[in-house]
C-alpha cells in the first residue's frame, strides 16, 4: 500500500482554503435555513473534558453557528470510554442522519476497524467528513536523562507508559519495538492519558506519546525540558516538528517501512468533525461549506491562537480520499501490522 504525502501549511487569517469553499453557499441557504433555523446542534466526542478533541470541538461550537444558515445553537456531548470507540460507536448506530449531530472521534477508526473488528461497531468506507481542523501526528516524548534523538534510544531498555495495552500509544510503541529495534518495556493499565505524563515526569516510565496538539497546547507536559519529542508519526513530518524522524524512517527494512508507515497513516485525517454515513448530501454539502467559513474566520483564527490549537485544513472530500486509501490495504500488509502491534511482554502498572 502506497499512500500519498500531501504538504501540510499552517493556516493564517488571510490564507485562502480552497475544495469545498468553492460551492455557492446560496446553493444550499433556503434548505439548510429550514434545518437548523431555532435548532441546536450537538457535537459529540468520545473523550472527557479537556484535551485536543474537546479544543476543537468547544472552539467550533463557539463559532461555527454563525456560518450554518438558520444560525443554530451549538453544544458539545461528552461520550468518553474506549478510547474514543464508545461515543464514535453510539455516534454511528444510535443518532439521527438529519444533520443536527456533528461528530470529533479518533482519527484511527478506520484502523480499529483492521486491528480489532469486534471492537469496531461501524463501517468506516461509509463514513461521511465535514473537515479538518488539524492533522495529528503523535510525538513520542523521552526523559533526556535516558536519551535526547531516536539514536541514542537504541540498546538500552526504555519503559513505554500506556493506558491500555490495545491503546494507539502501546500499538505504535510495540511496532517500533517489533520491527525497528528498539528495546522498550511497555507498561499499560494508567488511567487516562494525563497519567501516562505524569508517570514519565516524575520517573516512574522513561516514555509516552500523545498528538503533538496537546504538547502545544500544553507545554508543561515537557516539564520544562525533563522529556523532549524526538520521534514522530504519520505520513509527512509535522510542520512544527520539521527535525523529528517518523517512525518510518527509523529502519531501512522495507516490511517495517510499510507496517510503521500505516500506523501512521491515519495523522492526515486528524482532529476532523464528521457526520452521519446517512444524513442526505445537501445538508453534507452545506455544512462543509460553513466549516470550511469558519476555518477562514479572522474571529475563530484569532480564538485558535489564544488557545494554542493548531489549524491545519482539510475538506471533507479529502479525508474521505485519504480514508479511502487506507481502508484498501492488503490482507499481507494487514496481517504484518497486526504481528506488529502485539505487545507480548508487556506489563501492567503495579497497583
Amino acid at each position: 500500500m502506497k499512500f500519498t504525502k500531501k504538504i501540510r501549511t499552517i493556516v493564517t487569517a488571510g490564507a485562502v482554503i480552497a475544495g469545498a469553499t468553492m460551492v455557492s453557499h446560496g446553493v444550499y441557504a433556503k434548505s439548510l435555513e429550514d434545518v437548523y433555523k431555532g435548532k441546536t446542534v450537538t457535537i459529540m466526542l468520545g473523550h472527557p473534558p479537556g484535551g485536543s478533541y474537546d479544543l476543537y470541538s468547544q472552539l467550533a461550537a463557539e463559532f461555527m453557528g454563525k456560518h450554518i444558515p438558520g444560525n443554530p445553537d451549538i453544544i458539545v456531548q461528552h461520550r468518553p470510554g474506549g478510547g474514543g470507540r464508545k461515543g464514535a460507536s453510539f455516534f454511528i448506530n444510535k443518532t439521527e442522519p438529519d444533520g443536527m449531530t456533528f461528530g470529533v472521534f479518533p482519527d484511527s477508526l478506520g484502523q480499529i476497524q483492521f486491528l480489532r473488528p469486534k471492537a469496531a461497531k461501524w463501517d468506516a468506507k461509509k463514513f461521511r467528513y465535514v473537515g479538518r481542523f488539524s492533522t495529528a501526528n503523535v510525538g513520542f516524548a523521552v526523559r533526556t536523562d535516558k536519551a535526547t534523538s531516536a539514536e541514542e534510544m537504541r540498546g538500552q531498555e526504555l519503559v513505554v507508559a500506556c493506558t491500555s495495552k490495545s491503546a494507539r500509544a502501546a500499538q505504535q510503541a510495540a511496532a517500533l519495538k517489533n520491527v525497528a529495534g528498539f528495546n522498550f518495556k511497555l507498561v499499560c493499565g494508567y488511567k487516562g492519558s494525563q497519567a501516562t505524563v505524569m508517570a514519565s515526569l516524575r520517573g516512574e516510565a522513561d516514555i509516552y506519546s500523545q498528538n503533538y496538539a496537546s504538547f502545544v497546547s500544553d507545554p508543561a507536559d515537557l516539564g520544562d525540558g525533563l522529556m523532549k519529542i524526538v520521534i514522530q508519526t504519520g505520513l509527512e513530518r509535522d510542520a512544527g516538528m520539521p527535525n523529528i524522524p517518523l517512525m518510518q524512517e527509523l529502519t531501512d527494512d522495507p516490511k517495517a517501512k510499510a507496517v510503521l508507515t500505516f500506523l501512521g497513516s491515519s495523522a492526515p485525517i486528524g482532529r476532523a468533525m464528521m457526520i452521519h454515513p446517512d444524513t442526505p448530501e445537501y445538508i453534507v454539502k452545506g455544512i462543509r461549506v460553513a466549516f470550511q467559513k469558519m476555518l477562514k474566520d479572522k474571529s475563530f483564527l484569532a480564538a485558535a491562537k489564544k488557545r494554542s490549537a493548531i489549524i491545519t485544513p482539510g475538506t471533507g472530500e479529502e479525508l474521505e480520499a485519504i480514508l479511502t486509501e487506507q481502508m484498501n490495504a492488503s490482507d499481507e500488509l494487514i496481517a504484518d501490522v497486526r504481528a506488529a502491534v502485539d505487545p507480548k511482554g508487556a506489563e501492567s502498572v503495579k497497583k
